[in-house]
């Protein structure tokens, strides 16, 4: 399979690095120089691993052609600009699937290809703010608090870009007709709050935030701090669950809980919680429930995840190329996502990979200024 890239900020090449690491021959189409906002060094930017990336100009007679030879080639062509960019550089859908009618144009915004706000600009906080997924998160008569950027760019944009054009791909290959994926933040994001919303049409879930069973209104299903500053997460929902961590207290004798099934304990129950995780470190707690089904886990920071027992058993982080980052997921019986490229410089591998995917006179386009090899 077949993809090209139009590098944006993002969710665009965190879907095209998911498509690469399960073994799409990816191909970057870079701007001259990179991008204005980059979050790291384009060469430890992990989203840009296990692709080549080419630099185009496409304000340059024939930089246009350059792409439309290479997606001629292509399965997939994705881009992440607001609606309109691409028209407006000669290479939208119908420019594009003229050129190559199976070709799958999936598209990433954060508004969507139309409604009232689809040419505005925003960033993954605006996004989930409008489609209902900030407001929720939180604790009661507290603000909205923002959960990175995972929830807007990575959940709801994203896998539902991925989603969209495997799905896509598939039709395509039975019919021999391409289409083009409409990929909204928005949209996605409010895919995601389907079993919310479930709960609150049936009378489930109040609106006010910090005050139902999954935002921390409820005292077991919360965070407690411990005698060093560290942090527990405590998620026992179901009975059994529950008993297996006040066993736990009960052998070091901290005595037991009041009955959770009466909602008037509960501010009684979340002090008595916080009191008692108060009382150990972080990791004398992770001793005492590590071998329980207890749910309670330790809430670690990024660099301390690399080092968890299990993430190291699973292999979830790697250090690859003198990078630590993220294996592939997921997991495959039969085949095995690797990383086998280093993030590339922008253009740092134009004559490489355009003479890769069949394009002609790769020299020329070089010499002419059309396409850029950035040297060492």
């Amino acid at each position: 399979m077949r993809v090209v890239e139009m590098v944006g900020i993002g969710p665009g090449p965190f879907a095209a690095m998911l498509l690469a690491d399960l073994g799409a021959d990816v191909i970057r189409i870079d701007r001259p120089g990179g991008n204005a906002l980059q979050v790291a060094p384009p060469e430890r930017d992990v989203l840009g691993r296990n692709r080549p990336s080419v630099a185009i100009d496409l304000k340059a007679p024939g930089g246009v052609d350059v792409v439309l030879d290479l997606v001629e080639r292509a399965d997939i062509f994705i881009e992440g600009f607001r609606p309109g960019v691409m028209e407006r550089l000669g290479l939208g859908p119908d420019v594009v699937m003229e050129r190559n009618p199976e070709l799958v144009y999936g598209r990433m915004t954060g508004w969507g290809q139309s409604g009232p706000l689809a040419d505005r600009a925003g960033h993954d906080i605006n996004y989930i703010s409008v489609a209902g997924g900030l407001g929720p998160i939180g604790r009661a008569e507290g603000p909205p608090q923002v959960p990175l950027n995972l929830l807007g760019d990575f959940a709801g944009g994203s896998m539902y870009l991925v989603t969209g054009v495997l799905a896509a791909l598939t039709h395509a290959r039975q019919s021999g007709q391409g289409q083009v994926v409409d990929a909204a933040i928005t949209d996605g994001v409010a895919h995601l709050l389907s079993m919310v919303v479930s709960m609150q049409q049936s009378g489930a879930w109040s609106p006010r935030r910090g005050s139902n069973l999954l935002d921390t209104g409820v005292p077991f299903y919360d965070v407690y701090e411990t005698s060093d500053g560290q942090w527990m997460s405590v998620g026992g929902l179901e009975p059994q669950f529950w008993y297996a961590m006040q066993e736990v207290f009960a052998s070091v004798g901290l005595g037991e809980l009041p009955d959770r099934n009466d909602p008037k304990n509960w501010p009684e129950l979340r002090e008595t919680l916080r009191t008692w995780f108060l009382t150990r470190t972080q990791a004398e707690w992770v001793v005492l429930f590590e071998s329980t089904d207890s749910c309670v886990a330790p809430v670690m920071s990024v660099d301390e995840a690399y080092e968890h027992p299990h993430n190291v058993a699973r292999g979830t982080y790697v250090s690859e190329f003198g990078i630590t980052q993220p294996a592939p997921a997921p997991r495959f019986s039969a085949t095995e996502p690797n990383i086998h490229r280093a993030p590339d410089k922008p253009g740092a591998s134009t004559r490489e990979a355009l003479t890769a995917w069949g394009i002609e006179n790769v020299d020329d386009l070089i010499a002419n200024k059309v396409a850029i090899q950035q040297e060492d």
